[in-house]
């Protein structure tokens, strides 16, 4: 429990700076923000087996099972690129592939940008570190996403 906390403690430390790199003054971020950011790594990292079983029973319920192991981790988004407002993100993910691909997977970091503001582009990157950043991504190839995990705040 005191591990995940601590992770989830790092998750949220990276996301602040990260919106602090992406142009958003980190005093900018509320608390409000930061209890969202800390309950949904929480949700996620406790109770991933369960929303990870929900997922592939209704994937098998409307046949689209999936054929190799799954699990769920949280997904980091910052805008990045051209175009792009900024701001940082967190949710979760469903991520598929060969247990060795998989048990190096921490998260998901979602890229963000745009071109000439009429399109909107997003990259999903299974990565094997909970500090995204750009110039710091670490793939874990042979991993894809499967499903995507909202929660309603």
């Amino acid at each position: 429990m005191r591990i995940a906390w601590r992770r989830t403690f790092a998750a949220g430390v990276i996301v602040g700076v990260m919106a602090g790199a992406a142009g958003t003054a980190v005093a900018q971020v509320s608390i409000g923000s930061l209890i969202k950011l800390f309950g949904i790594g929480y949700v996620v990292k406790q109770f991933g087996p369960q929303i990870n079983s929900a997922i592939n029973t209704i994937m098998l319920n409307n046949k689209a099972e999936n054929k190799e192991l799954t699990k769920v981790v949280p997904i980091i988004s910052v805008g990045v690129g051209l175009g792009t407002a900024g701001g940082a993100y967190i949710g979760a993910v469903q991520v598929q592939g060969p247990k060795a691909a998989l048990d190096q997977v921490q998260a998901v970091a979602e890229i963000e940008g745009s071109f000439m503001n009429q399109i909107r582009l997003r990259g999903l990157v299974p990565v094997n570190s909970l500090n995204p950043l750009a110039g710091n991504l670490h793939r874990v190839y042979g991993v894809g996403v499967t499903a995507l995990v909202d929660f309603q705040l």
